[in-house]
């Protein structure tokens, strides 16, 4: 998988599951933790995810993540690319077969 689409799978499941943790998602994603944190910030850094704490949580390693307006729209264009490429995928394979 390239960045794109490892990011649009990310917001996919963020959007779906926002109270899940790093474990479960890296998991649902068949990613390493290593590489789910290293994507989490990323999507961060660009201000597409907002990343906040359980408040009453005591340890304080519990998050909740959530898509800003930006990823929103990010997420939007991924899926709106993701359309395409597989309608020319099968427009392709039906050539194909003919």
């Amino acid at each position: 998988m390239n960045d794109n689409q490892d990011h649009f799978e990310i917001l996919r499941k963020i959007e779906k599951k926002p109270n899940s943790t790093q474990r479960e998602l890296a998991e649902e994603l068949g990613f390493s933790l290593g590489k789910l944190n290293y994507c989490i910030k990323a999507l961060q850094n660009k201000g597409l995810v907002k990343i906040q704490n359980f408040k009453k949580n005591p340890n304080k390693i519990n998050y909740f993540y959530v898509l800003t307006p930006a990823g929103i729209a990010t997420k939007t264009k991924l899926t709106i690319n993701f359309m395409k490429r597989k309608m020319k995928e099968y427009d392709e394979l039906k050539k194909e077969l003919k």
